[in-house]
């Protein structure tokens, strides 16, 4: 820093060297945290959650492997029952739980 700065700086660092470091932690910070927090694939989880409280129409599809037609099918017969909120259609984890024992 040259005598001419007007303004004091409170960090025993030049700014490129401070924001080195402030990069290096960030880095550090994300990485731990990505070690203690795998990302699961199961459909099942809910981070936060101890169930799933809604099940989308293609995580449906994907659960039981099958397609859409074959999820509609199952609802005209009472074998599932879809939830509407707002525009989109959503099934309950109760009962998709439910559905899988049987």
């Amino acid at each position: 820093m040259g005598q001419n700065s007007t303004v004091p700086i409170l960090i025993p660092f030049e700014p490129e060297e401070f924001w080195q470091q402030i990069r290096l932690i960030i880095r550090e910070e994300v990485a731990r945290n990505q070690e203690i927090r795998p990302v699961s694939d199961n459909i099942m989880d809910t981070p936060g959650l101890t169930e799933k409280p809604l099940f989308k129409m293609e995580e449906i599809c994907s659960l039981f492997k099958v397609t859409k037609p074959t999820i509609y099918d199952w609802i005209k017969h009472g074998k599932l029952k879809r939830v509407k909120i707002r525009s989109r259609v959503y099934f309950l984890g109760s009962e998709i739980r439910q559905l899988m024992q049987a």
